[in-house]
C-alpha cells in the first residue's frame, strides 16, 4: 500500500512503484482543439483544477496526458504548481512521424505546454499500424530523438500506447525496446491477452487505456448492466476484472471532474476481495450472453470472417459482430452507437467501415462471396442490417483529430 492511500505495483522493468490508479487527462481538458492561452476560461481551468486537486489528496500519483489532447497539456501546466505531488509521476504521448523533426518539435511543445523539464514516462502515441512502429525504431527514426532526450535527462522511460491489432503489438512488445505498453484491456474486450502475456515475459509495465469509457461507457451503465453486475456498479466490477490480474500495473481513469474518482477508489478498497467479488458476476454476466446469443454463436462467430481490408466496402465485420454482441447481451446501446459511428471516420484509429454501405453500394450477394468460411453466413447480413437498424443514424468523429 502506497502512503498515500492506494495500493503500488511494480511497473515492471522501469521499477517504478506505479498506483493502481492513473488520472488520464483525455476528458477533463476544455477543449479538443490547442487552445490559444486566452481562450480557456476560469470555470474550465477551476474544474480541471479541483479535479487535478482530488486525484493528488487521494494517491493518483501517477498523471498521463498527449499532446494531442486538446488543450490538456497547456491546463496541466498551469495547474501542477498549484497541486505539488512531490511523489508525481508524469507522462505525455507523443505520435510517431515519418520525419523525425517533426516528432521532435511536437515533443518540443509538449515540454513547453506542460512548462517541464523532465517527463518520468514518455509513450510513442498510437502505434496502430506496422509503418508507425517502423517510423519509431527504424535508425535515425523517433525513438532516436527519445534516446537522445533520454540521454541529456529529460525522459525516463520509454514506451507506447496503442489501438492496433494484437499481432502488431506483439511485435512491437517482442522489439525489446519499449519499458511500457499502454493498450485496451477489460472485461468487453480480452482480445490482447497475448500482448498482456508478450509483455509480462519482456517484464514491461502494463497501463489499461480507457477501462470506463471504452470499455463499455461505464459511466453511464443501463438497467441491465446495473442488474448484471449487482452489488457492484459495473466501473468497480471492470476495475476489479482488470486487477485481479497482477501482470496488470494501473488503469486510466479519464475523469472529468472530481466526483469521477470516487467509483475507482471504491474499487480499490475492495481490492483484496477481487477474486471472490469477480467470479460470481462474470459468471452472470457469461449466462445473459449466452441466453442472448447461444453458445454456438459465442463459439464459432468470430471463425471465417475476412479482415476489414478483404471486405467489399471495407466493412469490417468482426468489430461490427462484436457490436451487435455487446447489445444483445448486456444492452451496451450508448457505446455500441457511439463506436458503429466511429467506423469508418477516424483512420487507423477505428478503421474499417460500418454496415452502412450493406444494400447500397455492398449488395448482400457481393458480401456474402467472402463469408463462404463463416459457419454463419447465412445470418450475417441480416445481423448487420439489425444493428445497423439500432445503431446507425449517429455519425462520430474521433475526439482527437491526430
Amino acid at each position: 500500500m502506497g502512503s498515500s492511500g492506494l495500493p503500488t505495483r511494480r511497473f515492471g522493468r522501469t521499477e517504478i512503484s506505479m498506483p493502481v490508479l492513473s488520472l488520464g487527462g483525455m476528458r477533463f481538458q476544455q477543449s479538443w482543439s490547442d487552445l490559444e492561452a486566452d481562450a480557456i476560461t476560469e470555470q474550465s481551468q477551476r474544474l480541471l483544477q479541483s479535479t487535478l486537486q482530488r486525484a493528488v489528496q487521494t494517491g493518483f500519483h501517477h498523471l498521463e496526458t498527449a499532446r494531442h489532447y486538446g488543450s490538456s497539456e497547456r491546463q496541466l501546466g498551469w495547474a501542477l504548481p498549484n497541486c505539488p505531488d512531490p511523489s508525481r509521476i508524469l507522462q505525455t504521448k507523443v505520435p510517431p512521424q515519418s520525419d523525425p523533426k517533426l516528432f521532435e518539435a511536437d515533443l518540443e511543445l509538449s515540454f513547453t505546454r506542460l512548462d517541464v523539464d523532465r517527463v518520468d514516462l514518455l509513450s510513442i502515441h498510437g502505434i496502430n499500424l506496422h509503418s508507425h512502429l517502423d517510423q519509431t525504431i527504424r535508425p535515425g527514426g523517433c525513438l532516436d530523438v527519445v534516446r537522445r532526450w533520454q540521454a541529456d535527462g529529460r525522459i525516463g522511460h520509454v514506451g507506447f500506447s496503442t489501438h492496433g491489432d494484437t499481432a502488431l503489438i506483439v511485435d512491437a512488445i517482442e522489439t525489446g525496446v519499449f519499458d511500457y505498453v499502454n493498450l485496451h484491456w477489460y472485461f468487453i474486450r480480452q482480445d490482447n491477452e497475448p500482448a498482456i502475456a508478450a509483455a509480462s515475459l519482456q517484464d514491461m509495465g502494463v497501463f489499461i487505456i480507457s477501462p470506463t469509457d471504452k470499455g463499455g461507457h461505464l459511466h453511464t451503465p443501463g438497467p441491465l448492466l446495473l442488474e448484471l453486475t449487482d452489488p457492484l456498479h459495473p466501473i468497480v466490477f471492470n476495475d476489479l476484472f482488470c486487477l485481479r490480474d497482477p501482470r496488470v500495473h494501473t488503469l486510466s481513469v479519464g475523469a472529468a471532474c472530481p466526483q469521477d474518482l470516487d467509483l475507482h477508489l471504491e474499487a480499490v478498497s475492495l481490492l483484496d476481495q477481487a477474486m471472490e467479488l469477480v467470479a460470481p458476476i462474470e459468471s452472470r454476466l457469461r449466462m445473459a450472453e449466452c441466453d442472448a446469443l447461444g453458445a454456438s454463436w459465442l463459439k464459432t462467430w468470430r471463425q471465417g470472417l475476412p479482415e476489414w481490408q478483404n471486405t467489399p466496402g471495407e466493412i469490417n465485420l468482426p468489430m461490427l459482430l462484436w457490436l451487435y454482441n455487446l447489445l444483445e447481451a448486456w444492452d451496451l446501446e450508448g457505446f455500441v452507437k457511439a463506436r458503429y459511428g466511429l467506423l469508418g471516420r477516424a483512420g487507423h484509429w477505428f478503421p474499417g467501415a460500418n454496415a452502412d454501405a450493406l444494400d447500397a453500394s455492398v449488395s448482400e450477394e457481393l458480401l456474402l462471396s467472402v463469408l463462404n468460411d463463416s459457419p454463419w453466413r447465412d445470418r450475417i447480413p441480416s445481423l448487420l442490417r439489425s444493428l445497423r437498424e439500432r445503431a446507425g443514424g449517429s455519425a462520430q468523429e474521433r475526439l482527437s483529430s491526430s
